[in-house]
């Protein structure tokens, strides 16, 4: 027989579960068909399958990332080669200026030494190339600076000579005009030569045709020229 405390003892309470929903219903009525549980066993073949896609799509991220890289990259050079561009073509039009300055300095000594060689040559010169125009002039007045003068009747008479020229010349000096600087005055017209003036136009039509030019003289990457295309080629 028991023992009367564990006869009248009352009885233990049965554990409860929690109350869930199996079965989802949508709004129509119909069963919301159910998740399917993620598999937990794979064999060696779908191991590998599994480890190739995920090496794949792997590998295409990566090489994604290395081609936005590279774009970057490519924009940064564009970016800087325009630059660069830019300042080598201010770099240029400053050689193209320097060369010209030196090339002036040059040609400005050259001509110097050739007319303290040979000062008569110019006068020389224009009267042989202004013969058509004088040869019905009665008379050629020269005017140049004493040193010019010295020795120049001579000189102009003998090519009025072998010239044609059967005029009477005329040789004065005049201290206001530059040295080499002369006048040539045939009653219908004139010519004139300065030295310093024709230096100076010389440098001004230059300085004008690098102003001109500017910043697009030349392509400053050799063959970079526009390459005709097969119409223009087949119209030239």
């Amino acid at each position: 027989m028991a023992p009367i405390s564990s006869a009248l003892a009352p009885p233990q309470a049965a554990a409860h579960e929690r109350f869930g929903f199996d079965t989802v219903f949508e709004a129509t009525g119909e069963i919301v068909p159910a998740a399917p549980r993620p598999r937990r066993n794979f064999s060696a073949d779908e191991v590998e399958a599994i480890r190739r896609a995920a090496y794949a799509q792997g590998e295409a991220q990566a090489l994604a990332g290395v081609a936005r890289r590279q774009a970057d990259a490519l924009d940064v050079i564009a970016q800087t080669s325009q630059q660069a561009l830019s300042r080598l073509a201010e770099v240029a039009h400053l050689h193209r200026v320097g060369s010209a300055d030196l090339s002036l300095a040059c040609a400005r000594a050259i001509a110097a030494a050739a007319l303290d060689a040979f000062p008569q040559a110019p006068v020389r010169a224009a009267l042989e190339a202004l013969a058509r125009e004088i040869e019905a002039a009665p008379r050629l007045l020269v005017t140049a600076d004493a040193e010019l003068t010295a020795g120049l009747q001579g000189v102009l008479e003998e090519t009025a000579q072998r010239v044609g020229y059967p005029g009477a010349i005329i040789v004065r000096d005049d201290p206001r005009l530059a040295p080499h600087a002369f006048i040539l005055d045939f009653g219908d017209g004139s010519a004139s030569f300065d030295p310093q003036a024709a230096a100076e136009r010389v440098a001004q039509a230059l300085q004008a045709a690098l102003a001109a030019e500017g910043l697009h003289a030349e392509p400053l990457i050799p063959g970079a020229e526009k390459a005709p295309t097969d119409a223009q080629s087949s119209e030239g």
